[in-house]
């Protein structure tokens, strides 16, 4: 299940886009399959010296919202509403184009801009509870002059720290800006991927130290499960950073100048992480040329040690055999010594035999 997992992501991706065959662009269904909880919109007003968060239940709260003065961030978590979704959307006067890239939850990492707002698509990475196997998770963000909206699939805590770092008041003014508040954003998600790859690098430590004392077949299901999730980082991390360089050429008056500093740190870190993945996939494949290596090295001294045996017991098998034949004018045949004579010169032979291996350093 583990070594498939990214082709059978990609068949399912494949089996919900089936369902959207033949429908006019800009239609917003929510094709994905797992049930989520229920869509909950959490709204942060706030300026440099106030702060009102509060929970919006209908679409017509939204409108209340906009009328209010500062900065507006809304954040949905949970995509099975997505009536209330449309009819907020319609509100904010979105695109219809992305509330439909909203609700396919497989789109690839991007940035598009439509004049009156950037859309920016996101994969979050998460280390499931009691298993270490890596979900991924779709997020959007929606930046305009007057609001973010931040759209995720599920209620979690992706963002905690910035909504805690705007409830505490500590130098909110930075916040004062969209355009900022959407940097923060996407450097929350970036940065979480730091985390996941520390993950991965004691997962990688680990297999590492257990092939170097006792390779076995069981094993590899361990090393194709890192390569797996590797290629998971690998395809959100590589548009990623061209998206973010491109971000950064083009003019658009919804991010300001200074703001595009920001966006460069975050194109640095982003650069430091696929560094570290490009750095952990060769480092899995120097594993699978180890195990092949120390299960070669293993299979060699087995079959040493049994070369070695044999050639002792060959010129041992042949007195035997001579010995052994049934003739009735035989020399030796009646000494009454001649059974320990026999044995005797076998145990010499043997011994010099080993002897001999020892001294060629072959034992």
């Amino acid at each position: 299940m583990i070594l498939t997992r990214p082709y059978t992501s990609l068949r399912k991706a494949l089996t919900r886009r089936s369902k959207t065959v033949g429908q006019a662009p800009g239609k917003s269904i929510y094709i994905e399959d797992r049930k989520l909880e229920p869509t909950r919109i959490r709204v942060f007003v706030y300026d440099a010296d106030n702060m009102v968060e509060s929970e919006v239940q209908q679409a017509d709260d939204i409108e209340r919202v906009l009328s209010q003065p500062g900065i507006k961030w809304i954040h949905v978590d949970g995509l099975q509403n997505a009536q209330l979704l449309q009819e907020i959307g319609e509100k904010l006067s979105l695109h219809s184009l992305i509330l439909e890239d909203v609700l396919n939850t497989d789109q690839r990492t991007k940035c598009e801009d439509y004049g009156q707002a950037i859309y920016i698509v996101l994969k979050w990475f998460e280390i499931e509870n009691g298993s270490d196997e890596i979900s991924e998770e779709q997020i959007s963000i929606i930046l305009q002059k007057d609001f973010v909206l931040s759209v995720t699939e599920k209620q979690a805590d992706e963002f905690a720290v910035l909504r805690d770092y705007i409830r505490s008041g500590k130098k909110r003014k930075l916040l004062l800006n969209t355009d900022y508040l959407a940097y923060r954003l996407v450097d929350s998600v970036v940065d979480h991927y730091f985390a996941v790859l520390e993950h991965i690098g004691e997962k990688i430590d680990a297999l590492e130290v257990t092939l170097i004392e006792s390779p076995s077949p069981q094993i590899l299901p361990g090393l194709f499960a890192i390569k797996q999730e590797l290629l998971f980082l690998r395809k959100a991390v590589w548009p990623l950073r061209e998206m973010l360089s491109s971000l950064q050429r083009e003019e658009t008056p919804l991010i300001r100048p200074e703001t595009l500093m920001y966006f460069r740190d975050v194109y640095d870190h982003t650069i430091q992480v696929m560094d570290t993945i490009e750095t952990f996939r060769d480092t899995q494949a120097s594993k699978f040329d180890m195990y092949l290596s120390s299960l070669s090295f293993r299979q060699n001294e087995v079959m040493k040690v049994l070369t070695i045996i044999a050639t002792i017991f060959l010129p041992l098998t042949f007195l035997a055999g001579i010995w052994g034949m049934n003739f009735e004018h035989m020399p030796e045949l009646r000494w009454p010594q001649g059974y320990a004579i026999a044995v005797g010169v076998m145990i010499v032979i043997g011994g010099a035999m080993v002897g001999y291996f020892r001294k060629r350093k072959w034992l």
